[in-house]
């Protein structure tokens, strides 16, 4: 029997349909992957599975029992737990504390702090995950906070844990760990949903693996029947191909962005920046690479005007940048895709043509007056619609929030690429997108190097860093901890900069990675 079941479940939000009639086994103890573009209803399911949204129509089953949650509680008491993309930790509290948040551990009427941290202890040493129960969740590493997500599932005993996308911002060698953690709990007999569009890792895990395209169910098959590219073509509904910087390292010798020392610090008077030095060529695609929190952030709010350097050159063509607000840097050419894309990027509650001239209004879609002309809006907006491929926005009045995570950011791509920019920044461009969206955004990235744009990506991706990049630089506290070219570094002595062992080869990448043009 089926831990759970999905009998032609389905999900209407007014016209539009997100599941349609999906019907799925998951088997006890198992690690089974779910796999989709964004957009395809892969969240939608899961957030009915664990009661944050309740179906329009269609069957759950669990252990054969028919149920219908009202909430993420009654899923938990039937044994289903979720570990989310974005960690719901409090970072002053402990590892027990956020365990037990909610269902605190009292004698009379007061809570047992030495009995609560005990509790969290002995069921972090059953499922044998390297913790201490009474640690400060904000001093963790990223990997370690998630074992603490995953511990708050497993101390409610759950026998269903759903993982949303949870590498996505792990290191080569958490998600490694993670993976083995993964396999360890399937072995306890727990059942694994695995959400993610990283087919690496499905390989690498997973017992069957379920595609799903448009709402709709398209296979679910045994992972060591079918290979990566099986997969995609699943998903997509046609052969993808992976993206690659094959055209080797050509550019045209002038430097269009230079930081020289650069320096930040935090009022407490902490260096979150300390002496960075970074160049880019034109027609060259440098990548920065590095665990996130270690000044990549601070880094391109610089570049983007957010924030001022404390000290240090923000040099642009050679010259000084000493007005560098957004406004002053998009008029010099500068382009954006931020990291996070809701908080920096979009308004959710806006209108996808208000998001797609967001900060270029001035740029032909006004008059001199300042009145918007809609007609010259429209035609842009629906031009650059059918161009990038966002999908479920035919009507370009609907309000970005209803779109998926993939479109939204392809939005952004549209906005600011398609004002042909001198310069681009990009923080995490792929996060949280499905492979075909990958593909599309990864050709658009090369075709600004082929125009001989400058081009610098942040990303926590080293596929993607690889693939990608002509030079990488590796950050690590705030310092650049290393420089490489493509063609003479691998993931690992990426990933071994990226935690401060392999420091600098030579004093010669300290200063602006001279080391690397050799």
């Amino acid at each position: 029997m089926a831990v759970i079941e999905t009998k032609n479940l389905s999900k209407q939000f007014g016209d539009f349909t997100a599941v349609d009639q999906v019907s799925i086994q998951f088997k006890s103890g198992e690690i089974h992957a779910i796999c989709g573009e964004n957009g395809a209803g892969k969240s939608t399911l899961m957030n009915m599975l664990y009661g944050l949204l309740q179906p329009s129509s269609g069957e759950l089953l669990i252990n054969g029992e028919k149920v219908r949650f009202q909430s993420p509680r009654d899923a938990v008491s039937k044994g289903i737990g979720m570990v989310h993309q974005h960690f719901k930790l409090v970072p002053s509290l402990t590892v027990y504390e956020n365990v037990l948040l909610g269902h605190e551990i009292c004698h009379n009427y007061l809570i047992d702090d030495n009995v609560e941290a005990q509790t969290v202890q002995d069921t972090i040493d059953r499922f044998d995950f390297d913790l201490d129960a009474k640690s400060i969740v904000g001093q963790l590493s990223v990997g370690e906070q998630q074992r603490v997500e995953i511990i708050k599932m497993l101390h409610q005993d759950v026998d269903v844990l759903i993982m949303d996308e949870p590498t996505a911002v792990l290191t080569p060698e958490q998600i490694d760990e993670l993976l083995k953690q993964l396999i360890a709990l399937k072995k306890q007999g727990k059942t694994i949903i695995l959400i993610t569009h990283k087919l690496d890792e499905v390989k690498k895990c997973a017992d069957r693996v379920t595609v799903i395209r448009r709402g709709k169910w398209i296979a679910t098959v045994n992972n060591s029947d079918v290979s990566k590219e099986d997969i995609s073509t699943l998903m997509v509904g046609r052969s993808v191909r992976e993206i690659k910087n094959d055209k080797g390292h050509e550019c045209s010798g002038k430097v269009g962005l230079k930081l020289e020392d650069i320096c930040f610090k935090i009022p407490s008077g902490k260096d979150v920046l300390d002496h960075v030095n970074i160049e880019v060529k034109y027609g060259e695609i440098v990548g920065i690479a590095g665990i996130e929190g270690n000044g990549q952030s601070e880094l391109v709010n610089i570049l983007t005007g957010i924030i001022k350097q404390t000290s240090g050159k923000f040099i642009y063509e050679g010259k000084e940048v000493i007005d560098s607000s957004p406004l002053k840097l998009r008029e010099m050419g500068f382009a954006l895709v931020p990291e996070d894309r809701y908080k920096e990027g979009l308004s959710k509650e806006m209108s996808v043509w208000e998001n797609m001239i967001a900060g270029r209004y001035k740029e032909g879609y006004s008059s001199s007056k300042g009145i918007l002309n809609k007609g010259a809006i429209r035609q842009k907006t629906m031009k650059l619609v059918k161009e990038y491929d966002i999908r479920n926005c035919n009507d370009i009045t609907i309000k970005v929030g209803n779109l998926s995570g993939g479109n939204a950011q392809k939005i952004i791509m549209a906005r600011e690429l398609s004002c042909n920019p001198k310069v681009t920044v990009m923080s995490q461009p792929t996060r949280g997108v499905d492979i075909g969206a990958i593909e599309f955004i990864h050709s658009k990235i090369l075709e600004l190097k082929e125009a001989n744009k400058a081009v610098l990506i942040v990303s926590s991706d080293l596929n993607e860093i690889l693939n990608l990049s002509d030079r990488i630089y590796v950050m690590h506290k705030g310092k650049i901890a290393g420089v490489r070219k493509k063609a003479e570094t691998s993931k690992e002595d990426l990933g071994r900069l990226m935690v401060g062992i392999d420091s600098m080869r030579s004093q010669d990448e300290q200063e602006l990675g001279r080391d690397a043009y050799r």
